[in-house]
């Protein structure tokens, strides 16, 4: 079974930086992208990054430029570097894998397994 679990977070000043991993386990063939999504409270889990399985990364506008997803293969890990931070960046941020996409989508549709989630806060 595939299991995802978040470490990092935590709070951080605006314009600040900071980094989150997840270690995946059991992802299997099937797994192609991996990614970070993030949801506050009353809105809808978006995507931030996601990469594929040969390194492709995938940003959301409001993160390019910012933020530095990538994978290590031999750890099977995901990692989020984030700098330039504002307050709109504060939300729970989750790991996620999915199928096979090209490129790998930012939709949550396409993932369907997910870690618990972790929460970035940046202070104004």
């Amino acid at each position: 079974e595939v299991e995802l679990v978040e470490s990092g977070g935590g709070s951080v000043e605006s314009g600040g930086s900071s980094r989150l991993s997840c270690d995946a386990s059991g992802l299997g063939y099937l797994t192609y992208c991996l990614g970070w999504f993030r949801q506050d409270p009353d809105q809808e889990r978006v995507g931030v990054a996601v990469i594929g399985r040969q390194g492709t990364p995938i940003y959301a506008d409001s993160a390019k430029g910012r933020f530095t997803i990538s994978r290590d293969y031999v750890k099977n890990t995901i990692v989020l570097e984030m700098t330039g931070l504002k307050p709109e960046d504060t939300a729970k941020y989750y790991c996620a894998a999915g199928r096979f996409q090209r490129p790998c989508g930012l939709e949550q549709n396409g993932y369907a397994s997910w870690g618990q989630g972790t929460q970035v806060t940046v202070s104004s």
